[in-house]
């Protein structure tokens, strides 16, 4: 698709709907382009760190760049002989699962735009949805029929199938640390399953007239003998609902609902959780695109510019972007920006950013953090963010920022070459980093938290720290640790193609 297509527009006034107090929060939402290459519905969008998937009815999956959103030359991917429900990406990015009418789960390269595999769903069956685990050990497809295929993905073999009995599954979600999985069906329920496909807990009448999607928060919570996650769900009962699920050291389930949000006013066909968990985005019948503070329940922004049906919707994991899919034929992307996903960040969100992509926000709480509070107002005062940080020098301390004390501009440039020590600064992406060493990560694993880390690290921690968590300072619910190997793929690309001669061998 060409720049030429792209259809750019601002909103504010009428269009977004919200109040003062709200818009202190999330300042702006800008629709940045509008796609318009499918020829039917559009059934759903998804993103890796670079590009956008769409797929439609019209049997097609288009993959776009997110840099500019540029269709990619292999695009449109044409495969399936029947209308296409549910696309989703590996973790690293490399590889797209597409599903269909045709009962089938097709995986595509995105290096080359080819088919690696197609899976054939047990029963023959039409399949309407399918989803990776993040760790991209294994891929779920759900039929019309109520059957669900566990696939191990490296292998492209079937794993464990299991059903419920007189539903059309239309939803899946695994849970940040890739052990569970929720589904939801016409029926209304949400059932819980572990990877043997063991039924743990159903929420029988989760929502009335059917359920239509779900998502799992990509944190988990844990304390003292139990571990909680959060679970986002829609509706034909025009409801957005929030449930935390606690599982216990022996194997005991709860799920108790704590939020019905209820922002449309229509059936919610699609929700989708931003990548820190601070946002809730849903799509409804009522033609609305919703985002809500997912903490604390709030409905901050209510976007009207689909002409039908909106029928999905995605947050990008890497960028403050959104991308909204319609009945319309169309794809809109938003962006959100100042937004509520800083607002009240933590050291370990910070964390997972480059220093030069912090905020004005992340700049202050790390000062506060390093002891420097009495800095928090001239900072801001000069609208320092990560890119102004990482240029400061003591001439600029003492004459921009004039602060008189030779020994805290000492401190504050001390501090700041720590920073940058411990950063990404040199180029290597945050998520190839081993969250405890810091280093380029050579045998990834991922612990029951949901971060990957360096293996003997991870061991080591767990060995002296009593099973807690290094991101969280958590119990850990287990100290299974699963070998990453898509994220060890990507490491291994990444290096071969930034040529670090210096760096040792994966």
């Amino acid at each position: 698709m060409s720049l030429a297509k792209v259809f750019i527009q601002v909103f504010n006034g009428g269009h977004v709907q919200t109040t003062l107090r709200q818009r202190a929060a999330l300042q702006m939402v800008s629709l940045i382009c509008t796609l318009h290459d499918h020829q039917d519905d559009v059934n759903w969008c998804a993103f890796s760190g670079t590009l956008l998937a769409s797929c439609s009815g019209d049997k097609t999956i288009r993959i776009y760049n997110t840099h500019d959103f540029s269709e990619l030359p292999f695009s449109p991917l044409s495969g399936h002989g029947y209308g296409v429900h549910c696309c989703c990406f590996s973790a690293c990015g490399q590889f797209l699962a597409s599903c269909s009418t045709d009962a089938t789960t097709v995986i595509w390269s995105m290096v080359r735009g080819e088919i690696e595999a197609v899976l054939e769903h047990p029963g023959r069956s039409p399949v309407r949805i399918c989803a990776f685990s993040p760790d991209s050990t294994h891929l779920l497809s759900g039929a019309s029929d109520g059957t669900l295929a566990l696939w191990h993905f490296p292998s492209k073999q079937l794993r464990k199938t299991g059903a419920v009995n007189d539903a059309t599954m239309v939803a899946c979600s695994f849970s940040p640390c890739s052990q569970l999985f929720v589904t939801g069906s016409t029926y209304g329920d949400l059932r819980l399953w572990d990877l043997d496909m063991n039924q743990l807990l159903a929420e029988k009448n989760a929502h009335d007239l059917g359920v239509t999607s779900c998502s799992f928060a990509p944190s988990i919570l844990s304390g003292g003998q139990t571990v909680e996650f959060h679970l986002a769900s829609s509706g034909q009962d025009s409801h957005l609902k929030i449930w935390t699920i606690n599982m216990s050291n022996s194997g005991a389930c709860k799920m108790e609902l704590q939020h019905t949000l209820t922002g449309q006013s229509a059936p919610v066909l699609s929700c989708a959780y931003s990548s820190d968990g601070q946002l809730l985005v849903s799509g409804s019948v009522d033609k609305t695109v919703a985002i809500y503070d997912a903490n604390n329940a709030v409905l901050l922004y209510k976007l009207n510019q689909h002409e039908r049906y909106v029928t999905a919707c995605s947050f990008s994991p890497t960028s403050p972007l959104i991308a909204t899919g319609s009945m319309d034929k169309t794809v809109n992307i938003w962006m959100i920006e100042n937004g509520h996903s800083d607002h009240g960040r933590t050291s370990v969100g910070r964390s997972k950013l480059l220093v030069s992509d912090w905020s004005e926000e992340d700049v202050s709480a790390w000062l506060v953090d390093e002891g420097l509070d009495g800095l928090v107002d001239k900072f801001s005062a000069n609208n320092i963010d990560g890119t102004e940080l990482l240029s400061l020098t003591k001439e600029t301390l003492a004459s921009e920022l004039n602060i008189e004390s030779v020994g805290l501009r000492s401190k504050v440039l001390r501090k700041l070459e720590e920073l940058k020590g411990a950063s990404v600064c040199a180029g290597i992406p945050d998520e190839f980093l081993c969250p405890i060493t810091r280093e380029l990560m050579k045998e990834p694993v991922m612990a029951a938290d949901g971060y990957s880390y360096e293996k003997e690290a991870i061991e080591k921690w767990i060995n002296t720290k009593n099973r807690s968590s290094p991101m969280t300072n958590l119990p850990l619910l287990t100290t299974l640790l699963t070998p990453n190997h898509t994220l060890k793929m990507a490491i291994c690309r990444w290096k071969t193609s930034s040529q670090h001669p210096k760096d040792d061998t994966i």
